[in-house]
């Protein structure tokens, strides 16, 4: 049985992204609309029907801002972490209300959701694996920097859909003030392009079918610019870059083989502070 994903938007006006097998999917976050959800899905060819829940990774507005509305319409849990539902305005159902933990796989039908930390100015954010049949598909955004939980979870994936946020000089020669680029670069904030390729470049799984680039910056990025960075050093990996206004294709993910993982190291210490988004 194969994997199906695709980024329905992606960028600082609203994330969300769709993974599933042929039974039952799982959205990871949902800050759009329901109603350009269901468009998008539609367009994409997608059934809503298929989606079983909904995954929270922080409380910023661009990636909950769907959540509410549909969680209530068709009656879907939303898989949330205490201290960010604690921290966010959402009002969902009671009993659709699941809390998760790191490192504590969920089971949504044939689907397994493991979550977790990463570096970001939020309260308890948590970065995702959806997998499979032995095929993993993972959810890496809003990252402040590379950890070893990072590199560990890359390693496994089949497929990817990977923060590449701005480029360095982009951010630094342009007209975001001071403030705002120390916390864009503190750590806490987004991924640069240099620091998302060499994550790639250095930590690919000879596995990795397909690489989705995803909240590109407006302002302080390029898509060209990233796409011929990442395409210089992709091998047979097809790279992909996400879209702020429109979903991408569907990709199929087949697994022939699973690569070996020996994790040494484990990211115990994640201080995180709270800042709006950018």
């Amino acid at each position: 049985m194969s994997l199906y994903f695709a980024s329905l938007n992606s960028g600082s006006n609203g994330n969300c992204y769709y993974v599933g097998n042929d039974t039952e999917a799982v959205l990871i976050d949902a800050g759009i609309s329901c109603r350009e959800t269901e468009k998008r899905m539609k367009r994409s060819g997608l059934d809503i029907s298929r989606i079983k829940a909904i995954f929270i990774s922080h409380e910023h507005s661009d990636h909950i801002s769907g959540v509410q509305v549909l969680s209530h319409k068709y009656n879907l849990p939303v898989y949330i972490t205490n201290a960010t539902r604690n921290n966010c305005r959402l009002l969902i159902d009671q009993e659709l209300a699941i809390h998760f933990l790191a490192n504590q796989p969920v089971m949504v039908g044939a689907l397994t959701i493991n979550a977790f930390k990463k570096y970001h100015d939020a309260c308890d954010p948590h970065s995702f694996i959806v997998s499979s049949n032995k095929i993993n598909v993972g959810i890496f955004t809003d990252i402040g920097k590379v950890c070893e939980d990072l590199i560990y979870h890359f390693k496994k994936c089949h497929a990817a859909i990977l923060e590449a946020n701005y480029d360095a000089t982009m951010l630094a020669t342009g007209n975001y003030p001071y403030h705002l680029k120390r916390r864009i670069t503190s750590g806490h904030g987004h991924l640069s392009n240099d620091e998302a390729f060499q994550l790639f470049v250095k930590h690919k799984p000879v596995v990795m079918s397909h690489l989705v680039l995803s909240h590109l910056s407006k302002n302080n990025n390029c898509p060209d610019l990233v796409n011929n960075l990442f395409k210089s050093k992709a091998g047979t990996t097809e790279i992909i870059v996400a879209s702020r206004y429109e979903e991408t294709s569907v990709i199929n993910i087949s697994a022939t083989s699973a690569p070996i993982i020996r994790r040494q190291i484990k990211v115990s210490d994640h201080r995180h502070l709270q800042l709006s988004m950018f």
